[in-house]
């Protein structure tokens, strides 16, 4: 069974301003078929948005336009919120919950709570490691 992530918008950005990390070599591996992005409304909105503001280089509509193309779509409709610290990223658990995904992310501390829910969250660098990309 193919892997299924959830790419916060952080690794994301950080993929964008410097491809000598861990972010950028994950970034690289979405077509390899060792594990699928999934997404929702809410995630793509702020995938865009962020990077407009924090990498204004970037074709931010294109990168969002690609990653819809590549991944699985949800649609979520929980209403059991707010469960995280933050709960701009209560969204991101939703649709981690809905469809058994790994939450990747430079922020694990923020998602404590996820693991209430079945939910794994890891560095990029754990999860590369974890598909064997890393020693």
């Amino acid at each position: 069974m193919m892997l299924q992530i959830i790419l916060d918008t952080n690794v994301l950005v950080t993929a964008f301003r410097s491809s000598l990390g861990v972010s950028y070599r994950l970034l690289a591996l979405v077509e390899s078929g060792k594990f699928k992005l999934n997404v929702s409304t809410p995630l793509v909105a702020e995938y865009e948005e962020v990077l407009r503001r924090n990498v204004p280089s970037v074709d931010a509509p294109a990168v969002v336009d690609y990653l819809c193309g590549i991944s699985n779509r949800h649609r979520i409709f929980y209403l059991w919120r707010p469960v995280l610290k933050d709960p701009d990223d209560d969204f991101i658990l939703e649709l981690a919950v809905k469809c058994g995904a790994i939450i990747v992310t430079w922020n694990t501390r923020d998602f404590r709570k996820a693991s209430l829910f079945g939910v794994e969250v890891m560095t990029p660098r754990d999860f590369l490691k974890k598909i064997g990309e890393l020693q």
